[in-house]
C-alpha cells in the first residue's frame, strides 16, 4: 500500500507585468500550501489546521459551493463534465487563512490520473466583488508545461474588459522524498491586439512542518490581509497612470467554463 502524500508549503513570489497601455509591474514574496486532497482525506496532517483556528489554516469551505467537503465538490463538478480518469491525487495548490483572514484570487486544483499525468486542470478565480468563477481545463493536450487556452468571461479588474483570452501553463520540476520540489503557474492574458497582461505565482517546495509554518508566519504575518491590501494599492497605481476604467458586467450563469 503506498504511501499517502504529504502537504506541502510553498515559497516564491507573485509576478504582474501590464504591457499596454502603460508598463506596470511588480512582484511580491510570499507563500502558498499545495495540498494533496485525496491523501488529506486518508490521513489527515497533524500540523494542517484544518477547519479549525489556527495562525495558518485551511478551510474547507473557502472553496467551491461553501460546503464542508471541498474534495468532494470538486469530484462532482469533473463527474458533471464527464471527465472520469482522474484516479490519482487531487492537488490544490491556495493561499491559506492567516489569523482566520483569506482572500484567495485565483487557486489551482490539479487532477492527476494514478500514473501523475494530468487529467484536468481548475482555475478557481475569486474577484474582489464576491464573485466566483470556474476555468475547467482538460483534453488530450493537458499537461504539465504545455499551453492551455480559455476564453476570459469573467471580471476581475475594472482596469480589463472582459474578453481575450488566457493562456496557462503549469510546471513541476525537481523531486524531493518523492515530492515535487518547484511548482510554477503561469496565466497570461492576450487580446486582439497581442500580449496584455503577464502573471505567475510559483516557489520552492518542502514538506509542511511545524517550524515552516512558523517561518512562513513570522515572515509575512499579514500575508492575506496584504493580499487584498495590494490588489487595491496597485489598483490605485493603474488609476493614477490614467488607464481607462471599465464597469463590472454581470457575472457568467454557469459557474464552470471550458
Amino acid at each position: 500500500m503506498s504511501t499517502p502524500a504529504r502537504a506541502l508549503i510553498g515559497f516564491g513570489e507573485v509576478w504582474h507585468r501590464r504591457l499596454r497601455p502603460v508598463e506596470h509591474a511588480f512582484r511580491y514574496r510570499g507563500y502558498f500550501l499545495l495540498l494533496p486532497m485525496r491523501g488529506l482525506r486518508d490521513a489527515p496532517d497533524p500540523v494542517l489546521r484544518r477547519n479549525r483556528a489556527g495562525a495558518i489554516s485551511f478551510h474547507d469551505r473557502d472553496h467551491g459551493d461553501g460546503g464542508a467537503d471541498a474534495l468532494a465538490w470538486f469530484d462532482a463538478l469533473l463527474a458533471r463534465e464527464g471527465i472520469t480518469d482522474a484516479d490519482g491525487e487531487v492537488w490544490l495548490h491556495t493561499y491559506p487563512r492567516v489569523l482566520g483572514y483569506a482572500f484567495k484570487p485565483v487557486s489551482f486544483w490539479f487532477a492527476q490520473r494514478t500514473d501523475g499525468s494530468l487529467a484536468a486542470v481548475l482555475a478557481e478565480v475569486n474577484n474582489t466583488f464576491g464573485e466566483r468563477h470556474c476555468y475547467l481545463l482538460a483534453g488530450p493536450r493537458l499537461g504539465w508545461g504545455s499551453e492551455q487556452r480559455t476564453a476570459k468571461i469573467f471580471h476581475v479588474s475594472p482596469f480589463c474588459r472582459v474578453e481575450g483570452e488566457y493562456r496557462f501553463r503549469f510546471e513541476r520540476t525537481g523531486d524531493a522524498a518523492g515530492q515535487p520540489a518547484r511548482s510554477l503557474a503561469r496565466v497570461d492574458l492576450h487580446d486582439a491586439t497581442g500580449p496584455l497582461i503577464q502573471t505567475s505565482i510559483g516557489g520552492a517546495l518542502q514538506a509542511l512542518s511545524a517550524s515552516a509554518l512558523r517561518r512562513a508566519f513570522w515572515g509575512t504575518p499579514a500575508m492575506t490581509l496584504g493580499v487584498i491590501a495590494r490588489i487595491h494599492w496597485q489598483a490605485l497605481q493603474l488609476w493614477r497612470k490614467r488607464l481607462p476604467f471599465f464597469t463590472k458586467p454581470a457575472a457568467p450563469e454557469r459557474l464552470v467554463s471550458r
